[in-house]
């Protein structure tokens, strides 16, 4: 048998997420789907992280077992049989025994916001559209506290079947983004520009770094004490944590392994 690795991309904006359900347009379902149809057998797919409905990847990764190895133009074939929402960078022969999930020794997850007092059209589906006041220098500081490791109960769903809480954050920042637009500059210059959070963890649970993003927000915006946050990664329960923030402005950006 072969170990063969798949580094793909998607717009989650037309998915049901990762994880195939019935009914539903789902990412493991349409690339399960077209390498089945390629090889001729079933290929159940092991992906590095789970998205969620709505989330984006930009450097996801999946694995699964041959018969043989693959052909060289089988990214080509299977980027015709899927959506233009979903693209397979490259297919190639992995270790023996590589799995997508269990070598990742971290993920790396980005989200935009768009912190102006008007949308953009040019970011729908793609950012969090934040139109109220934001400092930035507060949300450094919440960004400085989450590293390490901490207990994330609160910025996961009570209704959960993790066991384990605690997650160590290896790197946590905010960065200036480049917000898109004709010859992608910003639609009214000096009006509002694009925020990112850039986190990497040995591990995430659902929803944790939007919740993440809904409380810092709230920090940074004067809703909310920066000590709060201190409070919450001591293992507070889920209903003191802020918001969860939407899908769209959410990215897988790498996995390490």
């Amino acid at each position: 048998m072969t170990t063969v690795r798949i580094d793909l991309a998607y717009h989650g904006a037309g998915f049901a997420g990762w994880a195939a359900q019935p009914g539903l347009r789902t990412v493991q379902g349409e690339l399960e789907a077209a390498i089945e149809r390629v090889l001729g057998v079933p290929a159940p797919l092991t992906v590095a992280g789970r998205t969620d409905a709505g989330v984006h990847a930009w450097a996801q990764v999946a694995s699964f077992t041959a018969e043989s190895e693959p052909s060289e133009t089988l990214a080509r074939a299977l980027n015709g049989l899927t959506g233009d929402d979903l693209v397979v960078h490259s297919v190639a022969v992995a270790a023996d025994g590589f799995d997508a999930r269990r070598n990742a020794l971290s993920r790396t997850y980005c989200y935009r916001v768009l912190a102006a007092p008007v949308r953009s059209p040019f970011e729908r589906g793609l950012s969090l559209h934040w139109p109220h006041r934001l400092h930035p220098g507060l949300l450094e500081r919440c960004a400085e506290k989450v590293v390490g490791t901490h207990d994330f109960t609160a910025f996961t769903p009570t209704d959960t079947e993790h066991v384990r809480f605690e997650r160590d954050v290896l790197q946590c920042e905010w960065r200036r983004g480049r917000m898109l637009g004709p010859q992608g500059g910003r639609v009214a210059p000096g009006d509002g520009e694009v925020l990112e959070l850039w986190i990497e963890a040995d591990a995430f649970m659902r929803n944790m770094v939007r919740v993440i993003v809904g409380t810092m927000l709230e920090v940074g915006s004067g809703r909310r004490d920066l000590d709060d946050l201190r409070r919450l990664l001591a293992g507070a329960p889920r209903e003191a944590a802020g918001d969860t923030a939407r899908a769209e402005g959410l990215y897988l950006a790498g996995v390490r392994y």
